[in-house]
C-alpha cells in the first residue's frame, strides 16, 4: 500500500496553535490524533505519515479547511537493485 507523508503548516501565535490542534485532536481520527508537532521547536506545522490507497485519500485525512495549504508527498524506498538499474538506464 502506497506511504504518504501530510505535512499541515498553521500560524504561530499560540492560539491559532491551540486552535489547530484542537480540531485534530477532537477529530475522533487516529491519523490526526496521533500526528507530530513541531510548535514547541518553533515549527508550526504537523506531520502524518500513512498507509492509504492514493494521494486522494491522504488529502481526505486532512479537516476540510486545512487541506488548502496541506502537502502531500508520496514515499518511496531504493534498494541498491532499484538505483543500480536506474543509474544503468540513464547512463550513469
Amino acid at each position: 500500500m502506497p506511504k504518504f507523508l501530510i505535512e499541515v503548516p498553521h500560524k504561530e501565535e499560540a492560539v491559532e496553535c491551540a486552535k489547530v490542534v484542537k480540531i485534530f485532536l477532537s477529530s475522533g481520527s487516529h491519523f490526526l490524533t496521533n500526528a507530530e508537532w513541531g510548535c514547541f521547536d518553533g515549527d508550526h506545522h504537523c506531520w502524518m505519515i500513512v498507509d492509504v490507497n492514493d494521494k486522494q485519500e491522504a488529502v481526505g485525512i486532512v479537516p476540510p479547511g486545512l487541506r488548502a495549504q496541506a502537502r502531500i508527498v508520496q514515499l518511496n524506498r531504493f534498494t541498491m537493485e532499484k538505483i543500480d538499474a536506474i543509474l544503468q538506464q540513464h547512463g550513469g
